[in-house]
Protein backbone atom coordinates (compact mmCIF):
# COMPACT_ATOMS: atom_id res chain seq x y z
CA UNK A 1 0.00 0.00 0.00
CA UNK A 2 1.26 3.46 -0.87
CA UNK A 3 1.20 6.24 1.70
CA UNK A 4 2.50 8.92 -0.68
CA UNK A 5 0.05 11.55 -1.91
CA UNK A 6 2.52 13.02 -4.40
CA UNK A 7 4.94 15.93 -4.58
CA UNK A 8 4.46 19.55 -3.57
CA UNK A 9 6.48 22.68 -4.24
CA UNK A 10 8.07 24.03 -1.05
CA UNK A 11 7.60 27.60 -2.32
CA UNK A 12 4.21 27.90 -4.04
CA UNK A 13 2.59 24.64 -2.79
CA UNK A 14 1.65 23.52 -6.30
CA UNK A 15 1.05 19.77 -6.32
CA UNK A 16 2.54 17.15 -8.66
CA UNK A 17 2.18 13.43 -9.24
CA UNK A 18 4.81 10.91 -8.14
CA UNK A 19 7.31 11.34 -10.95
CA UNK A 20 11.11 11.67 -11.29
CA UNK A 21 11.02 15.48 -11.14
CA UNK A 22 12.56 17.83 -8.62
CA UNK A 23 11.67 21.42 -9.46
CA UNK A 24 8.38 23.30 -9.83
CA UNK A 25 7.69 24.23 -13.43
CA UNK A 26 5.95 27.45 -12.33
CA UNK A 27 8.20 29.02 -9.67
CA UNK A 28 11.27 26.76 -9.91
CA UNK A 29 11.02 25.91 -6.21
CA UNK A 30 12.16 22.47 -4.97
CA UNK A 31 9.65 19.66 -4.68
CA UNK A 32 9.00 17.60 -1.55
CA UNK A 33 7.18 14.32 -0.89
CA UNK A 34 3.75 14.59 0.76
CA UNK A 35 2.31 11.70 2.81
CA UNK A 36 -1.15 10.63 3.94
CA UNK A 37 -0.53 10.83 7.68
CA UNK A 38 -4.08 9.82 8.60
CA UNK A 39 -3.58 6.54 6.75
CA UNK A 40 -0.14 6.06 8.32
CA UNK A 41 -1.55 6.61 11.83
CA UNK A 42 -3.74 3.54 11.41
CA UNK A 43 -0.84 1.18 10.71
CA UNK A 44 2.31 2.60 12.31
CA UNK A 45 2.91 2.42 16.06
CA UNK A 46 5.85 2.03 18.42
CA UNK A 47 5.02 -1.66 18.72
CA UNK A 48 5.08 -2.15 14.94
CA UNK A 49 8.41 -0.33 14.61
CA UNK A 50 9.98 -2.32 17.46
CA UNK A 51 8.86 -5.61 15.89
CA UNK A 52 10.81 -4.94 12.69
CA UNK A 53 14.41 -5.49 11.64
CA UNK A 54 17.02 -3.04 12.86
CA UNK A 55 17.51 -1.13 9.61
CA UNK A 56 16.17 2.07 8.09
CA UNK A 57 13.16 0.27 6.60
CA UNK A 58 11.56 -0.20 10.04
CA UNK A 59 9.99 3.22 9.27
CA UNK A 60 8.98 2.32 5.70
CA UNK A 61 5.52 3.94 5.80
CA UNK A 62 7.30 7.29 6.23
CA UNK A 63 9.60 6.66 3.27
CA UNK A 64 8.62 7.39 -0.36
CA UNK A 65 8.44 3.93 -1.94
CA UNK A 66 5.29 2.07 -2.97
CA UNK A 67 6.61 -1.48 -2.87
CA UNK A 68 9.45 -3.27 -1.12
CA UNK A 69 13.03 -1.90 -0.97
CA UNK A 70 15.67 -3.29 -3.32
CA UNK A 71 18.73 -2.30 -1.26
CA UNK A 72 19.73 -0.91 2.13
CA UNK A 73 18.40 -3.98 3.92
CA UNK A 74 21.33 -3.75 6.36
CA UNK A 75 21.68 0.04 6.38
CA UNK A 76 20.68 2.34 9.19
CA UNK A 77 19.98 1.80 12.88
CA UNK A 78 23.49 2.88 13.79
CA UNK A 79 24.52 3.34 17.43
CA UNK A 80 23.59 6.29 19.61
CA UNK A 81 26.39 6.45 22.19
CA UNK A 82 26.25 8.24 25.50
CA UNK A 83 29.64 9.93 25.26
CA UNK A 84 30.56 10.07 28.96
CA UNK A 85 34.27 10.76 28.51
CA UNK A 86 33.65 13.56 26.05
CA UNK A 87 30.84 14.95 28.21
CA UNK A 88 33.20 15.13 31.19
CA UNK A 89 35.85 16.86 29.07
CA UNK A 90 33.34 19.44 27.79
CA UNK A 91 31.72 19.85 31.19
CA UNK A 92 28.21 18.86 30.09
CA UNK A 93 25.68 16.60 31.79
CA UNK A 94 24.27 14.48 28.96
CA UNK A 95 25.98 14.12 25.57
CA UNK A 96 25.22 11.60 22.82
CA UNK A 97 26.88 10.78 19.53
CA UNK A 98 24.76 9.47 16.67
CA UNK A 99 27.43 7.50 14.86
CA UNK A 100 26.90 6.86 11.14
CA UNK A 101 30.64 6.29 10.70
CA UNK A 102 29.76 2.59 11.00
CA UNK A 103 26.76 2.59 8.64
CA UNK A 104 26.54 -0.36 6.23
CA UNK A 105 28.00 -0.73 3.67
CA UNK A 106 30.01 2.45 3.00
CA UNK A 107 30.43 4.04 6.44
CA UNK A 108 28.40 7.24 6.10
CA UNK A 109 24.83 8.49 6.42
CA UNK A 110 24.61 8.52 2.62
CA UNK A 111 23.77 4.81 2.74
CA UNK A 112 20.35 5.89 4.05
CA UNK A 113 19.45 8.30 1.27
CA UNK A 114 20.83 6.06 -1.48
CA UNK A 115 18.85 3.03 -0.30
CA UNK A 116 15.66 5.07 -0.66
CA UNK A 117 16.65 6.69 -3.97
CA UNK A 118 17.63 3.44 -5.68
CA UNK A 119 14.50 1.66 -4.47
CA UNK A 120 12.49 4.48 -6.01
CA UNK A 121 14.59 4.38 -9.18
CA UNK A 122 13.66 0.72 -9.59
CA UNK A 123 9.97 1.57 -9.20
CA UNK A 124 10.29 4.25 -11.89
CA UNK A 125 11.91 1.73 -14.25
CA UNK A 126 15.40 3.25 -14.53
CA UNK A 127 18.31 0.98 -15.41
CA UNK A 128 21.12 3.51 -14.81
CA UNK A 129 21.80 5.47 -11.62
CA UNK A 130 24.20 8.35 -11.09
CA UNK A 131 25.12 11.18 -8.73
CA UNK A 132 27.15 14.33 -8.20
CA UNK A 133 29.23 13.80 -5.10
CA UNK A 134 31.93 15.05 -2.75
CA UNK A 135 32.78 11.41 -2.00
CA UNK A 136 30.47 9.71 0.48
CA UNK A 137 27.48 9.77 -1.84
CA UNK A 138 29.56 8.35 -4.69
CA UNK A 139 30.66 5.49 -2.43
CA UNK A 140 27.08 4.71 -1.43
CA UNK A 141 25.62 4.91 -4.94
CA UNK A 142 28.41 2.69 -6.26
CA UNK A 143 27.94 0.04 -3.55
CA UNK A 144 24.14 -0.06 -3.56
CA UNK A 145 24.00 -0.06 -7.37
CA UNK A 146 25.85 -3.40 -7.40
CA UNK A 147 23.34 -4.99 -5.02
CA UNK A 148 20.36 -3.60 -6.93
CA UNK A 149 21.82 -4.40 -10.39
CA UNK A 150 21.99 -0.91 -11.90
CA UNK A 151 24.48 0.51 -14.39
CA UNK A 152 26.22 3.30 -12.46
CA UNK A 153 28.08 6.58 -13.05
CA UNK A 154 29.45 8.74 -10.25
CA UNK A 155 30.74 12.28 -10.84
CA UNK A 156 33.23 13.81 -8.41
CA UNK A 157 35.58 16.81 -8.13
CA UNK A 158 39.03 15.99 -9.52
CA UNK A 159 40.83 16.77 -6.23
CA UNK A 160 38.85 14.42 -3.99
CA UNK A 161 40.64 12.42 -1.28
CA UNK A 162 42.23 9.27 -2.76
CA UNK A 163 40.54 7.00 -0.21
CA UNK A 164 37.10 8.17 -1.32
CA UNK A 165 37.92 7.72 -5.00
CA UNK A 166 39.12 4.16 -4.41
CA UNK A 167 36.04 3.49 -2.26
CA UNK A 168 33.89 4.10 -5.33
CA UNK A 169 36.14 2.59 -8.00
CA UNK A 170 36.41 -0.76 -6.17
CA UNK A 171 32.83 -1.56 -7.17
CA UNK A 172 33.67 -1.41 -10.86
CA UNK A 173 31.37 1.54 -11.60
CA UNK A 174 32.15 4.47 -13.90
CA UNK A 175 33.97 7.13 -11.87
CA UNK A 176 34.19 10.50 -13.66
CA UNK A 177 36.35 13.27 -12.16
CA UNK A 178 35.47 16.85 -13.13
CA UNK A 179 38.00 19.67 -13.24
CA UNK A 180 36.19 21.98 -10.86
CA UNK A 181 34.42 22.21 -7.50
CA UNK A 182 31.38 20.22 -6.40
CA UNK A 183 29.14 23.01 -7.67
CA UNK A 184 30.66 22.58 -11.14
CA UNK A 185 30.06 18.84 -10.90
CA UNK A 186 26.46 19.39 -9.86
CA UNK A 187 25.75 21.77 -12.75
CA UNK A 188 27.08 19.26 -15.26
CA UNK A 189 25.01 16.47 -13.74
CA UNK A 190 21.86 18.57 -14.03
CA UNK A 191 22.60 18.96 -17.77
CA UNK A 192 23.22 15.22 -18.21
CA UNK A 193 20.04 14.38 -16.29
CA UNK A 194 18.01 16.54 -18.67
CA UNK A 195 19.43 14.73 -21.71
CA UNK A 196 19.72 11.08 -20.64
CA UNK A 197 17.13 8.85 -18.97
CA UNK A 198 19.27 8.23 -15.91
CA UNK A 199 18.26 8.32 -12.26
CA UNK A 200 20.46 10.99 -10.70
CA UNK A 201 19.78 10.43 -7.03
CA UNK A 202 20.45 14.03 -5.99
CA UNK A 203 19.02 15.68 -9.11
CA UNK A 204 15.82 14.26 -10.66
CA UNK A 205 15.26 11.88 -7.72
CA UNK A 206 16.18 14.44 -5.06
CA UNK A 207 12.70 14.71 -3.45
CA UNK A 208 12.72 10.94 -2.76
CA UNK A 209 16.43 10.62 -2.01
CA UNK A 210 16.45 13.32 0.67
CA UNK A 211 13.65 11.61 2.60
CA UNK A 212 16.09 8.88 3.62
CA UNK A 213 17.79 11.35 5.97
CA UNK A 214 14.68 11.39 8.15
CA UNK A 215 15.62 7.94 9.42
CA UNK A 216 18.66 9.47 11.14
CA UNK A 217 16.24 11.58 13.19
CA UNK A 218 13.75 8.73 13.72
CA UNK A 219 16.49 6.60 15.23
CA UNK A 220 17.72 9.32 17.57
CA UNK A 221 14.21 9.70 18.99
CA UNK A 222 13.67 5.95 19.31
CA UNK A 223 17.10 5.34 20.84
CA UNK A 224 16.55 8.11 23.40
CA UNK A 225 13.48 6.26 24.65
CA UNK A 226 10.95 7.92 22.35
CA UNK A 227 11.88 11.48 23.15
CA UNK A 228 13.62 14.22 21.21
CA UNK A 229 16.86 15.79 22.44
CA UNK A 230 16.97 19.42 23.55
CA UNK A 231 19.90 20.23 21.25
CA UNK A 232 21.25 18.65 18.06
CA UNK A 233 24.35 19.76 16.14
CA UNK A 234 24.34 18.82 12.44
CA UNK A 235 27.02 19.27 9.75
CA UNK A 236 25.70 21.15 6.74
CA UNK A 237 26.68 20.75 3.10
CA UNK A 238 23.52 21.24 1.04
CA UNK A 239 21.57 21.70 4.29
CA UNK A 240 19.25 18.79 3.50
CA UNK A 241 20.26 16.52 6.40
CA UNK A 242 19.32 19.11 9.02
CA UNK A 243 15.97 19.89 7.42
CA UNK A 244 15.07 16.21 7.13
CA UNK A 245 16.02 15.36 10.71
CA UNK A 246 13.70 18.18 11.72
CA UNK A 247 10.96 16.89 9.41
CA UNK A 248 11.35 13.37 10.78
CA UNK A 249 10.99 14.42 14.42
CA UNK A 250 8.02 16.60 13.47
CA UNK A 251 6.37 13.61 11.75
CA UNK A 252 6.83 11.45 14.84
CA UNK A 253 5.10 14.18 16.83
CA UNK A 254 2.26 14.48 14.29
CA UNK A 255 1.72 10.72 14.40
CA UNK A 256 1.62 10.67 18.19
CA UNK A 257 4.80 8.60 18.53
CA UNK A 258 6.15 11.36 20.76
CA UNK A 259 4.06 13.89 22.66
CA UNK A 260 5.99 17.01 21.73
CA UNK A 261 9.45 18.35 20.95
CA UNK A 262 11.33 21.58 21.44
CA UNK A 263 14.67 20.60 19.92
CA UNK A 264 17.03 23.40 18.95
CA UNK A 265 19.00 22.80 15.74
CA UNK A 266 22.56 23.99 15.16
CA UNK A 267 24.35 24.24 11.80
CA UNK A 268 28.03 23.26 11.74
CA UNK A 269 30.13 24.36 8.77
CA UNK A 270 33.79 24.69 7.88
CA UNK A 271 35.22 28.21 7.95
CA UNK A 272 36.38 27.72 4.36
CA UNK A 273 32.86 26.94 3.12
CA UNK A 274 30.15 28.41 5.30
CA UNK A 275 27.41 30.07 3.24
CA UNK A 276 24.62 29.00 5.64
CA UNK A 277 26.45 30.00 8.81
CA UNK A 278 27.46 33.31 7.22
CA UNK A 279 23.85 34.11 6.35
CA UNK A 280 22.81 33.34 9.92
CA UNK A 281 25.48 35.59 11.40
CA UNK A 282 24.62 38.38 8.98
CA UNK A 283 20.94 37.96 9.85
CA UNK A 284 19.88 37.57 6.24
CA UNK A 285 17.80 34.99 4.36
CA UNK A 286 20.04 35.29 1.32
CA UNK A 287 22.54 32.45 0.93
CA UNK A 288 25.52 33.86 -0.97
CA UNK A 289 27.48 31.20 -2.93
CA UNK A 290 31.14 30.82 -2.01
CA UNK A 291 34.18 29.07 -3.46
CA UNK A 292 35.15 26.23 -1.07
CA UNK A 293 38.58 26.25 0.54
CA UNK A 294 38.67 23.70 3.37
CA UNK A 295 39.91 20.23 4.27
CA UNK A 296 36.29 19.29 4.99
CA UNK A 297 35.59 18.38 1.37
CA UNK A 298 32.61 16.15 2.14
CA UNK A 299 30.60 19.23 3.17
CA UNK A 300 32.26 21.71 0.80
CA UNK A 301 29.21 22.84 -1.16
CA UNK A 302 29.47 26.52 -1.97
CA UNK A 303 25.92 26.90 -3.25
CA UNK A 304 23.73 24.76 -0.94
CA UNK A 305 20.43 23.67 -2.50
CA UNK A 306 18.61 23.52 0.84
CA UNK A 307 20.56 26.26 2.57
CA UNK A 308 17.62 28.62 2.96
CA UNK A 309 15.46 25.85 4.47
CA UNK A 310 18.19 24.76 6.89
CA UNK A 311 18.58 28.39 7.93
CA UNK A 312 14.83 28.61 8.53
CA UNK A 313 14.87 25.53 10.81
CA UNK A 314 17.77 26.94 12.83
CA UNK A 315 15.99 30.26 13.32
CA UNK A 316 12.53 28.93 14.17
CA UNK A 317 13.87 26.40 16.68
CA UNK A 318 16.06 28.97 18.43
CA UNK A 319 19.30 27.35 17.33
CA UNK A 320 22.55 28.80 16.05
CA UNK A 321 25.15 28.46 13.29
CA UNK A 322 28.91 28.35 13.76
CA UNK A 323 32.08 27.49 11.85
CA UNK A 324 35.34 25.64 12.50
CA UNK A 325 38.77 26.33 11.04
CA UNK A 326 40.83 23.55 9.48
CA UNK A 327 43.03 23.47 12.59
CA UNK A 328 39.98 23.16 14.85
CA UNK A 329 38.59 20.39 12.64
CA UNK A 330 41.76 18.32 13.01
CA UNK A 331 41.89 18.89 16.76
CA UNK A 332 38.25 17.78 17.07
CA UNK A 333 38.92 14.60 15.07
CA UNK A 334 41.76 13.80 17.48
CA UNK A 335 39.60 14.68 20.49
CA UNK A 336 36.77 12.34 19.49
CA UNK A 337 39.23 9.52 18.86
CA UNK A 338 40.96 10.11 22.18
CA UNK A 339 37.85 10.42 24.35
CA UNK A 340 35.40 8.02 22.68
CA UNK A 341 37.44 5.78 20.37
CA UNK A 342 35.58 7.01 17.28
CA UNK A 343 37.53 7.98 14.15
CA UNK A 344 35.46 10.46 12.20
CA UNK A 345 36.09 12.11 8.87
CA UNK A 346 36.44 15.87 8.53
CA UNK A 347 32.69 16.56 8.58
CA UNK A 348 32.52 15.00 12.04
CA UNK A 349 35.47 17.13 13.06
CA UNK A 350 33.51 20.19 12.00
CA UNK A 351 30.47 19.09 14.02
CA UNK A 352 32.38 18.40 17.24
CA UNK A 353 34.50 21.55 16.91
CA UNK A 354 31.37 23.66 16.49
CA UNK A 355 29.57 21.90 19.35
CA UNK A 356 32.59 22.57 21.59
CA UNK A 357 32.54 26.27 20.67
CA UNK A 358 28.81 26.59 21.30
CA UNK A 359 29.11 24.90 24.69
CA UNK A 360 32.07 27.11 25.68
CA UNK A 361 30.12 30.22 24.62
CA UNK A 362 27.13 28.99 26.69
CA UNK A 363 24.92 29.05 23.60
CA UNK A 364 24.23 25.36 24.26
CA UNK A 365 23.47 24.83 27.99
CA UNK A 366 25.59 22.30 29.86
CA UNK A 367 22.69 20.67 31.73
CA UNK A 368 20.45 19.61 28.80
CA UNK A 369 20.48 16.70 26.34
CA UNK A 370 22.87 17.26 23.42
CA UNK A 371 23.26 15.09 20.31
CA UNK A 372 26.25 15.46 18.00
CA UNK A 373 25.84 14.02 14.49
CA UNK A 374 28.83 12.06 13.20
CA UNK A 375 28.06 11.27 9.57
CA UNK A 376 31.17 9.60 8.11
CA UNK A 377 34.24 7.50 8.85
CA UNK A 378 37.77 8.82 9.28
CA UNK A 379 39.24 6.02 7.19
CA UNK A 380 38.07 8.00 4.16
CA UNK A 381 40.06 11.14 5.02
CA UNK A 382 43.25 9.78 6.58
CA UNK A 383 45.33 12.27 4.60
CA UNK A 384 44.02 15.13 6.73
CA UNK A 385 45.49 13.80 9.96
CA UNK A 386 48.52 11.87 8.72
CA UNK A 387 50.92 14.64 9.79
CA UNK A 388 49.49 15.15 13.29
CA UNK A 389 49.19 11.63 14.67
CA UNK A 390 51.67 10.23 17.17
CA UNK A 391 54.91 9.09 15.58
CA UNK A 392 55.45 5.35 15.10
CA UNK A 393 58.43 3.96 17.02
CA UNK A 394 60.39 1.30 15.15
CA UNK A 395 62.62 -1.02 17.20
CA UNK A 396 64.58 -4.25 17.00
CA UNK A 397 62.72 -7.39 18.22
CA UNK A 398 64.28 -7.38 21.72
CA UNK A 399 63.18 -6.49 25.24
CA UNK A 400 66.19 -4.21 25.68
CA UNK A 401 65.26 -2.22 22.59
CA UNK A 402 61.69 -1.95 23.87
CA UNK A 403 62.79 -0.67 27.25
CA UNK A 404 65.41 1.70 25.85
CA UNK A 405 63.46 3.20 22.95
CA UNK A 406 59.84 2.89 24.02
CA UNK A 407 59.48 2.86 27.80
CA UNK A 408 62.25 5.38 28.36
CA UNK A 409 60.66 7.76 25.86
CA UNK A 410 57.23 7.43 27.49
CA UNK A 411 58.74 8.10 30.93
CA UNK A 412 60.47 11.24 29.64
CA UNK A 413 57.18 12.62 28.33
Amino acid sequence: MSYIKGLKCKECNREYKKEPIYVCEYCFGPLEVVYDYEKIKKVLSKEVILSRGKNLWRYKELLPIDGEPVCGLNSGFTPLYEAKNLAKFLGVKELYIKDDSCNHPTLSFKDRVVAVALSKAKEFGFDTVACASTGNLANAVAAHSRYANFECYVFIPYDLEASKVISSAIYGVNVVAIEGSYDDVNRLCAEIASKYKWAFVNVNLRPYYSEGSKTYGFEIVEQLGWQAPKHIVVPAASGSLLTKIYKGIKEFCELGLIKSFDTKFYVAQADGCSPIATAFKENTDIIKPVKPNTIAKSIAIGNPADGVYALDVVKKTGGFAEVATDKEIIEAIKLLADKEGIFTETAGGVTLAVAKKLIEKKIIPKDETIVICITGNGLKTKECVSDVVKRTITIKPSISAFEKLVLSQIRRT
